[in-house]
């Protein structure tokens, strides 16, 4: 039997749910698709308060996405220090920063041409 694909919503929808859960903060979707020579489709950005928070906020992210989705990250980046942990899900790659750390580097100006989405959520 065939393995079911899985989009890029059902991605995201799973990735920002893996957030929430662990009160992850500033949540911001980069749609990159009009932009041309980009490495991926998307970008979740958001940040956490401390090292503790933003690596548990990347266990979140890949329990759920493992859980629900049955995938996993292609690549991650930043987990021993745990200021800026990158995973890719090869069309979404998401940004966990610290606070200070997002700040400094700017992604969402860098990324200024994306269509920026911010990420409500009910928590």
């Amino acid at each position: 039997m065939a393995e079911k694909k899985v989009t890029a919503d059902e991605l995201i929808s799973v990735i920002i749910k893996g957030i929430d859960e662990v009160k992850g903060e500033n949540i911001q979707l980069l749609d990159l698709r009009e932009i041309d020579n980009t490495v991926t489709d998307y970008f979740i950005i958001c940040s956490g308060n401390s090292n503790t928070q933003v690596n548990a906020i990347s266990g979140s992210v890949q329990k759920a996405v493992s859980k629900e989705l049955k995938d996993k990250p292609w690549h991650i980046e930043g987990l021993v220090n745990s200021e800026w942990i990158l995973m890719d899900y090869v069309n979404v790659v998401v940004h966990v920063f610290q606070k200070h750390i997002r700040d400094f580097y700017d992604l969402e100006s860098l990324w200024g041409d994306a269509k920026i989405t911010e990420i409500n959520t009910v928590s």
